[in-house]
């Protein structure tokens, strides 16, 4: 498949600290990609830079094959929702409509009629004065209709209940599988998008974590509840990412997946394999980078001091 999206040794350094790391990253065109990190992670640095709204400090960024920034041929073709949009004081949504129309070429406006119906959007309400859930409804009606060949979402559906924000993921994926095009989108609720998107992208602190198939990377772990030998006989030399222990039960998260003697030694040992959702093995591989930072950084602090 071709590539939509290309940062090649990306930093963004401010005055007082570093929000991306040489970040190398090539996203696939007409894929759904979830782009995932904690608060401060350096999310929203990477799509501002690769929407042309931010500069890098240092590295090249390369949008459908040509640098985006100041490109008026690169710029029409991509669409950037942030959390808090901001707009014209006295803007209604039609105006925000309207302004969307002449900016991107594959606007559709009975989509986004039907839309604005569905989330329920005032039509005479001043986008400021609406409700938090009102304004991220316009973003995300805007990201929707715009149709635009490279689609970021910076968490805009956060002030969405969880009805509207299903209807969000709903009219995403109808309308991208007749429309396909590249979407990118960034969310702390990573369970409730796992089955939009096709691959992860974990950042955090500046760096890149992983870039990996959503299914590859949920076969990457497995839990294993059972007596604690039993457990610890079956997950061998695996890594641990996480263990608890309830008594003479524990629960323990290993990467790896089970070979076939292994699941038949399941049953014998009277342990069973409970799954890892997406959100936990992101949680835990957060918390394992971390670790393994912290562990190469004492040494080093020590010495330092």
């Amino acid at each position: 498949m071709s590539t939509a999206i290309e940062l090649i040794r990306v930093s963004r350094r401010y005055r007082s600290a570093t929000a991306l790391q040489e970040i190398s990253l090539r996203l696939e065109k007409d894929v759904i990609h979830g782009l995932l990190g904690r608060n401060g992670a350096g999310k929203t640095t990477l799509m501002s830079i690769a929407t042309a709204q931010d500069w890098p400090s240092s590295g090249e960024v390369r949008v459908l094959g040509e640098r985006p920034h100041e490109n008026e041929q690169v710029l029409p073709k991509i669409c950037f929702v942030r959390e808090e949009q901001r707009y014209v004081d006295d803007a209604l949504a039609k105006h925000a409509f309207a302004a969307a129309a002449r900016a991107f070429p594959n606007w559709d406006a009975e989509l986004a009629a039907q839309l604005a119906r569905e989330f329920r959007v005032p039509e005479k309400t001043r986008i400021k004065k609406m409700s938090r859930g009102q304004r991220s409804a316009v973003g995300v009606i805007i990201g929707i209709a715009s149709r635009a060949e490279v689609t970021f979402f910076d968490e805009p559906y956060m002030g969405l209940d969880a009805v509207a924000r299903q209807l969000f993921y709903d009219r995403l994926l109808e309308d991208y599988a007749e429309h396909p095009r590249t979407v990118v989108i960034s969310s702390h609720l990573i369970d409730e998008i796992a089955h939009l998107i096709e691959t992860v992208v974990l950042i955090d602190q500046g760096q890149i974590l992983l870039q990996e198939p959503v299914e590859q990377l949920r076969d990457r772990a497995v839990t294993l509840v059972g007596r604690a030998d039993a457990v610890a006989e079956i997950a061998g030399a695996r890594e641990v990412l996480h263990h608890e222990a309830m008594g003479r039960i524990v629960r323990t998260t290993v990467l790896g997946a089970l070979d076939e003697t292994e699941r038949r030694a399941l049953q014998e040992r009277d342990v069973d394999v409970a799954p890892v959702s997406l959100q936990q093995l992101i949680v835990r591989l957060t918390a394992r980078e971390h670790s393994i930072h912290q562990t190469v950084a004492d040494p080093t602090e020590e010495v330092a001091r």
